[in-house]
């Protein structure tokens, strides 16, 4: 640069005039012995060779180039390591790794000085002193091991002094020391299993390499196994002979503990002759390597590890040992996170650093404290250089340890808050880099497009950094564009605000690069190209979405790499010299680089990469105004030859261009020039070179594309250059806004059955609709998605967009044409004339129109404008689903509220199915898809558990009340149908689902305004009241007479207090291929001592574990897997629960029964109070296990069956004993709907219990781990000879169901908040019941059919033969949320 401030303008005036905005300097503090700027000899004074007045000098550039060019500056700060001739070091020996400071270097110390001595001594030793030949290195190497390494016995610092560990051993165990160590049998231990005691309990020293023979045994376990071996030592009887006795055991078992160690050893040794045989060879020997010639005294073989303090009145205070300091270097593919000279590293014994010898490593320890004087002269340093400039580039990152560079970054970032900082960081490992430039928080890695090899690698660099792809997505584009917005501030599906305020959320991103054509440390395109490659490559560049930057000499076609150490020549520049030389390529740069600042500023952030032969095109677009410049570049690597060097032309489908032009570099680079250019004693020059400009570029434009081609091929070294845009996105002002806009006015007037249409329905329901002319769209690539409708888009597109994964099947297949825009037009349009559907016309209008003007935008961007139109018409029918559901779903978080929605999936029309033989009503589905559609979709005990969640906490009154009729209306046996079948043949197998039923009901009339007005509603009866006989639904018996649904509760209660006893009507192979003629036969029946109900028996399974056996080749045909006959404990809580309620209604005055007549003559009338206080009085007493057999007496428990205390049993008194001590996951449905059946401390600890042993990720165990029946993994399909699990006989008995887990913590919420006292209390409760839903929450968000599955294996692994959306896995759960609200009103 010549001397400050005389020759330093013009340099920084062609620098502006280039367009470049910044100049990055090298370290200008005061160089060490070396000259390099990156040796450091004083930290906190600039270099006096430049800047002879100091900070002032400094001041005044940073001025000049700030207020007169607008430029800013960015310099180097050099952190882990300082010169070997700083001065201060003599002061601060602690400042470096030395024998005081890391005494574990020792050993590399020994070796480092073993090795100069034998340099010096190879012709004492008759051995080369100049290396001509590989033969004479191997001569060298061998005289390494016999001069070197044997004499120095290195293998003491890996061993233990077997006599000496053996005297110490054998004296601790005459004393008697020992530990409480197992050496029971000893005696009898082969030789290595006693050194494998030794190793695993006693080893001393081998956390380092210390000192030799630092590596010892603590001699109390060594007594130890000496105790185990012999007993007491006998001094007075055996004297000697035991003593020697017990030195020879040790010697032996230390010889055996120490073979590891010389191992290890020999691994070192090894390594340590290849990394000096591969180190010398690339210095002396190798045609790429600097071929140092002779050894001398001057130039050592080797290159030294450390540096050797001179003895001077400094240096005399300090103890010798810390005089010799680590030099500085780096290790290949080495961990960045690692100390290399730590204590745990062997780097520098083993010679596996490349090493600095004019840098001395600085000592950081874990902060300040570890070394005082150190960190406050670097943190000095890191203030004064930010004082002035504007930007670090933080030297050898990689091994600078991180927490002294977060430090002195903090400290900079006081002086400078808006500090750039750059790092050249090579971990060789993407995470660790993140690891850097989170802790550092570093703007950008330096990145270098002259690492390429190829043109292949090139345009692999130019993609990484170029910038997002084009059409990229944006998460929260949708949400943010349509402003989505309502009065209830109701949320999208993804949890986005739906009010004004736009919410951000941050994409995973590479790493920022500050991308360089060329940087100091690498060969120009000159050198290691071809001189051609310098435009292409610059263009290349300069077209990427990330900071660029370029080296001094770059534009000017240097011809060779400068020696930043021994160069003394000057600048020469056309722009800065008029006699300066060729002109490079500065003027072309100067556009490249205005180009890249404005496209900068204005975010053109996406581009297109293409790579065809020797070819390299990018462009790059405005992700709104889509505006954008294209590039070709043909690019100039060595050995190409005639191959990959013709263009054919490029299509830009639906846009326009006009050439901003096209350029050949044209260079003189033969030998003669290089070596003439090179020979210049003064200046430093480019090669002669010229721009050319070409007029070959042709532009042919059609109607729906442009094409670019050229008269005659670009030449090697040229670029064109093009500037884009597209008419259509032009003539819309705000093409994204557009694709969003009026969507929440297009959907405002939908109903909830709309938008089960709009948002759902699966394979089986679309088929339903269509008479089985469509289905769900069958994407090529990817398969059936999950809905016909947008929930089965957006499933696919969320993670499309999370990972801007624009290679998607999906994204490649709306490219190729614009079948799935008809798909979802089509089947909205098709039923939007039609009744129930007439709410589809508006929005479907919308669609229409939307698609209409996406069609026409080239198809590179059909993904995006896709998933715009797409995402906005979800989001605005997810609000308008809210808007229609109660305030507490409508404010309330995302998870509840997606569970709401399950409602909205779970029910709709189906002409298969309905709640009624000859009417079409919407119904609730079990589960999709495989209880979607016909007899399979609506099942009472399913619909009544789902109830109170799907549509009584949502605020779907009239769905609730009309299944509620429908089912009282099959009323039959006292019980309701579990199939319904639509009313025309309903099953009656269920013994708890009229008890489901009837809490339904009771919750109905709690939480539906005028609730209680149901119980006067009139029902026409499908069969008979309190007739068992069956007939068809069109027999005109049939819904000839009526009850109101008061007399039906009554009917159903009644009848149970009777007794019920009955064989399925149409029993048979006809009606259940798999059950035993005793299956079909239902009774339940009430034990009136107790109060509590039975009912079934072994061959039947009335409860909701309902799988019966199917195997005949396991001989399972007609076995339950679960029959829980005997008392069900939630059959006896639901039971409970609904005496309380008629008791309570009777009482006021809204029931006109107080009870029930019963067939004992003794008992006669039982009042429903009277009922319910017999089943609370003998509760805890028939189902409780005590925890411990001291009160068994209390309770009716047989210790010889009990698995388990502390729990409540599952059943009472069953058809299999065991079967009633097992713990399951049902006696929280009875807690929580009976909670004062249970003693609250007891139920408190058997939650607990159920919690460590049953809840799993997301559901509850059927049951407990510890049973011999646990058979976790669900497989319908099997059909082996396994008797537990063929054909899935195991449904129930260890997977893991989802809709209990809502029960379970409701249960835990009512017993915590009830033993709190305080608001801190119930906060910690309530925050229990939520780090519990975390797993749940997570599958509810990642599931493609936006629900919660039926059930998983265990530990919440996937389970294939689950129903993949629950009603009752989410029901459940706002029930939770519902009694959670209850709480917090109370």
């Amino acid at each position: 640069m010549g001397q400050f401030p005389h020759d330093w303008e013009a340099h920084i005036k062609s620098v502006t005039a280039r367009s470049y905005n910044m100049v990055h300097f090298t370290p200008m503090m005061e160089r060490g012995e070396s000259n390099s700027p990156y040796s450091i000899s004083n930290q906190l004074k600039f270099d006096p060779g430049s800047f002879p007045n100091g900070e002032k000098d400094i001041s005044s550039l940073v001025r000049l180039m700030e207020e007169k060019y607008g430029l800013l500056s960015l310099t180097d700060v050099v952190w882990n390591h300082t010169s070997n001739s700083s001065i201060w070091l003599e002061d601060h020996p602690e400042a470096g790794y030395n024998l005081e400071t890391a005494p574990w270097l020792e050993s590399a110390l020994e070796l480092d000085t073993a090795l100069l001595a034998f340099s010096n001594a190879l012709e004492t030793y008759n051995l080369p002193t100049a290396i001509e030949s590989p033969e004479d290195l191997k001569t060298l190497i061998n005289g390494i091991k016999t001069h070197v390494l044997e004499q120095l016995r290195i293998w003491e610092y890996y061993v233990m002094d077997v006599k000496r560990d053996a005297r110490t051993i054998t004296d601790a165990w005459l004393r008697r020391e020992k530990t409480s160590l197992d050496v029971q049998g000893a005696t009898s231990w082969p030789l290595k299993r006693k050194s494998e005691f030794l190793r695993e309990n006693g080893l001393v020293g081998y956390e380092s390499l210390g000192p030799r023979f630092q590596r010892t045994l603590d001699p109390r376990v060594g007594a130890t196994l000496l105790f185990g071996i012999y007993g007491e030592p006998d001094i007075e009887h055996a004297g000697a002979f035991n003593e020697a006795s017990a030195l020879k055991t040790c010697c032996e078992v230390l010889d055996e503990l120490n073979l590891p160690n010389y191992r290890e050893y020999d691994g070192d040794v090894s390594e340590i002759l290849t990394q000096l045989y591969s180190r010398i060879k690339y210095l002396r020997l190798d045609d790429h390597g600097p071929k140092l010639g002779p050894i001398t005294v001057k130039n050592p073989l080797i290159e030294t590890y450390f540096t050797r303090l001179p003895k001077n009145a400094r240096t005399a205070r300090h103890d010798p040992r810390s005089l010799a300091l680590v030099n500085n270097g780096w290790i290949w593919n080495a961990d960045a996170l690692v100390d290399h000279a730590g204590s745990t590293s062997k780097a520098y014994l083993r010679r596996e650093v490349i090493v600095w010898m004019d840098c001395v490593k600085l000592r950081y320890g874990d902060g300040p404290e570890s070394n005082p004087y150190l960190w406050d002269h670097m943190t000095q340093y890191s203030r004064l250089t930010a004082k002035y400039f504007s930007g670090f580039r933080i030297d050898n990152c990689h091994t600078t340890p991180i927490v002294a560079a977060e430090y002195f970054l903090d400290q900079a970032r006081q002086v400078r808050p808006d500090l750039y900082v750059c790092a050249e960081l090579f971990t060789g490992s993407e995470p660790t880099d993140y690891v850097f430039v989170e802790r550092l928080g570093l703007s950008s890695l330096v990145r270098e497009a002259m690492q390429a090899w190829s043109v292949e690698e090139l345009s692999r660099q130019v993609h990484r950094h170029g910038g997002r792809p084009i059409g990229s997505f944006e998460i929260d584009e949708a949400a943010s564009s349509a402003t989505i917005s309502s009065k209830d501030g109701a949320a999208g599906q993804n949890g986005f605000s739906t009010s004004a305020e736009a919410v951000h959320q941050i994409q995973q991103a590479n790493v920022h690069a500050m991308f360089m054509d060329c940087t100091h440390d690498n060969q120009p395109p000159a050198q290691k190209r071809d001189a051609r490659d310098t435009l292409p490559n610059a263009a290349l560049i300069a077209m990427c979405a990330c900071a660029t930057g370029s080296v001094m000499g770059y534009d000017e076609i240097f011809p060779a790499y400068l020696d930043l150490v021994n160069e003394t020549r000057q600048y020469a520049s056309a722009f800065s010299d008029p006699n300066g030389g060729a002109d490079g390529i500065a003027k072309i740069k100067k556009i490249l680089n205005e180009i890249h600042i404005d496209a900068g500023q204005a975010g053109f952030e996406e581009t297109f990469i293409d790579h065809q032969g020797q070819f390299i095109t990018v462009h790059r677009l405005h992700p709104k105004s889509r505006k954008g410049y294209f590039l070709v570049a043909h690019t100039a690597f060595p050995d190409s030859g005639d191959s990959g060097n013709y263009l054919g032309p490029t299509h830009l489908k639906g846009t326009r261009a006009r050439s901003l032009g096209s350029w050949q570099l044209q260079v003189d680079d033969s030998e003669e020039t290089k070596r003439k250019v090179l020979g210049d004693a003064s200046r430093l020059r480019g090669l002669p070179s010229r721009i050319i400009d070409l007029d070959t570029a042709e532009l042919t434009t059609t109607e729906s594309e442009t094409i670019i081609s050229f008269s005659t091929q670009l030449p090697r070294g040229s670029i064109a250059l093009f500037e884009t845009w597209i008419p259509i996105v032009d003539e819309n002002e705000d093409i994204d806004l557009f694709a969003v806009n009026g969507a929440q006015e297009a959907f405002r007037n939908v109903n909830l059955l709309d938008l089960n249409f709009i948002l759902y329905r699966c394979e089986p329901e679309e088929r339903d609709v269509s008479d089985g002319r469509d289905g769900v769209y069958d994407l090529p690539g990817y398969g059936p998605l999950v809905y016909a409708g947008l929930q089965g888009w957006i499933s696919v597109l969320n993670p499309i967009i999370k990972n801007n994964d624009l290679g998607h099947t999906l994204c490649q297949h709306l490219r190729d044409g614009h079948w799935a825009l008809d798909f979802i037009v089509h089947r909205m349009d098709q039923l939007a004339v039609r009744f129930p559907y007439l709410g589809l016309r508006e929005p479907t209008k919308w669609l229409q129109l939307r698609f209409g003007v996406i069609r026409q935008l080239p198809n590179f961007l059909l993904p995006r404008y896709f998933a715009l139109v797409v995402q906005g018409a979800f989001n605005a029918a997810w609000a308008r689903g809210l808007s229609l559901m109660e305030q507490n779903i409508r404010t309330g978080q995302p998870f509840l509220q997606r569970l709401a929605m399950v409602s909205v999936q779970q029910t709709g029309y189906m002409r298969s199915a309905s709640l009624y033989p000859t009417q079409s009503v919407p119904c609730l589905a079990a589960g999709l898809p495989h209880f979607s559609s016909s007899w399979a979709r609506c099942w009472g005990r399913d619909v009544f558990i789902s109830l109170r969640g799907l549509f009584l906490s949502t605020g779907r009154y009239d769905e609730a009340k009309a299944h509620i009729l429908a089912f009282a209306s099959v009323l039959k046996h006292g019980m309701i149908p579990n199939l319904l079948s639509d009313g025309k043949a309903p099953r009656y197998n269920a013994r708890d689902a009229i008890w489901f039923f009837l809490q339904a009901l009771q919750d109905y009339t709690v939480m539906a305004p005028s609730g209680l007005d149901i119980l006067k509603e009139r029902v026409k009866r499908r069969f008979l009241p309190n007739d068992d006989t069956w007939f068809e639904f069109d027999d005109p018996r049939a819904y000839s007479k009526s009850s109101t649904v008061a007399e039906i509760v009554q009917e159903a209660v009644q009848r149970h207090a009777h007794g019920i006893q009955y064989e399925e009507a149409n029993a048979g192979p006809d009606l259940d291929m798999q059950m035993k003629p005793d299956g079909f036969f239902v009774s339940a029946s009430v034990d009136w001592e107790s109060g509590i109900l039975f009912g079934g028996n072994q061959s039947n399974c009335g409860t909701w574990q309902d799988k019966m056996g199917e195997s005949a080749r396991a001989g399972s045909k007609g076995i339950p897997g679960t029959p829980r006959d005997g008392a069900a404990i939630e059959i006896t809580g639901l039971l409970y629960s609904t005496l309380v309620w008629l008791t309570k209604l009777q009482r006021q005055g809204v029931y006109s029964h107080n009870g029930v007549s019963t067939s004992r003559a003794e008992e006669g009338f039982v009042s429903f109070a009277d009922w319910s206080l017999r089943i609370k009085r003998n509760f805890e007493s028939c189902y409780y296990i005590p925890q411990t057999p001291d009160d068994d007496h209390s309770f009716d428990v047989n210790p010889c069956i009990i698995n388990r205390r502390g729990i409540y049993k599952d059943l009472y008194r069953s058809g299999k004993e065991y079967e009633d001590y097992q713990l399951r996951a049902n006696f929280p449905i009875a807690m929580a709907v009976a909670p004062d059946l249970f003693d609250p401390e007891r139920a408190l600890s058997a939650l607990q219990m159920a919690d460590d042993i049953l809840r799993g990720k997301t559901g509850m165990a059927t049951l407990d781990p510890s049973d011999m029946n646990y058979r976790p993994y669900y497989n319908n399909s099997e059909d082996s000879t396994d008797f537990a699990t063929s054909k899935g006989r195991n449904y129930h008995q260890g997977p893991e169901w989802l809709w209990p887990t809502g029960y379970f913590l409701r249960a835990l919420l009512y017993f915590d908040l009830k033993r709190r006292r305080t608001e801190e209390g119930r906060t910690e409760s309530f925050q229990h019941i939520t780090r519990r839903l975390e797993g749940c929450k997570r599958a509810i968000l990642e599931s493609p059919w936006a629900g919660l599955t039926e059930l998983t294996n265990k530990n919440g692994e996937y389970c294939a033969d689950s129903s993949p959306t629950q009603a009752w896995s989410a029901g459940c759960l706002i029930d939770l949320f519902h009694d959670a609200s209850q709480w917090t009103n109370r």
